[in-house]
């Protein structure tokens, strides 16, 4: 399991990039619509292979009969770190050993791109998202190695729950920049950016 990249998830997703933008100090790139799940999403390339995206309900797109990734049905208030994803070479057999609550793999495409996603029925991935998202990339070169970079790097990621013991044990994840600690659900990432270090929430 390795970190792959952060999703911003906004009421509207210019919104979230004005989040993104003021926070980091950078602009952010390009990004385009998730069909399957009526989202769009646009891009920020980070030092070390990692990527971030700022995500929003499409309001272009056509309702759906089923719950949307990223528990974005229900995402009301400021934009936030939502959710952050961690890829796998084998999503099913990954997900064998994890809790029934971190999704079944959903085949997915945007572009060139094409992955499998794991996604919970209702669309919520255990302890209020700070449970990663599982995906496993089917393309020969993925988004973090081939977005250019904004000159941030990620020092730090803290993800605060009641349950961040749990979260630890369960994960193992071989990551000193992601740290667990327990406290109110939130997700915070600290940057080492072209103007120094920044906070996004």
């Amino acid at each position: 399991m390795i970190f792959d990249h952060l999703a911003v998830a906004g009421e509207t997703l210019e919104a979230a990039v004005a989040h993104v933008e003021e926070a980091l100090g950078v602009k952010m790139g390009p990004g385009g619509q998730h069909v399957h799940f009526g989202t769009h999403n646009r891009l920020i390339g980070l030092e070390e292979g990692l990527y971030l995206e700022a995500i929003a309900i499409d309001p272009d797109a056509a309702p759906l009969g089923y719950a949307r990734w990223f528990d974005l049905d229900r995402f009301a208030g400021a934009p936030r770190i939502g959710n952050w994803i961690c890829r796998v070479d084998d999503l099913e057999a990954r997900l064998r050993d994890l809790p029934e609550g971190a999704g079944q793999p959903v085949a997915l495409t945007r572009g060139d791109l094409r992955w499998l996603m794991a996604v919970p029925e209702d669309g919520i991935l255990p302890c209020d998202g700070g449970f990663p998202a599982l995906i496993e990339w089917q393309v020969d070169k993925i988004p973090g190695e081939s977005l250019p970079s904004s000159g941030c790097r990620l020092a730090r990621f803290e993800v605060a729950h009641p349950e961040a013991a749990w979260l630890r044990g369960v994960l193992s994840l071989n990551d000193a920049r992601v740290v667990f600690t327990e406290g109110a659900p939130e997700m915070r990432a600290t940057f080492d950016t072209p103007h120094g270090t920044r906070v996004l929430r």
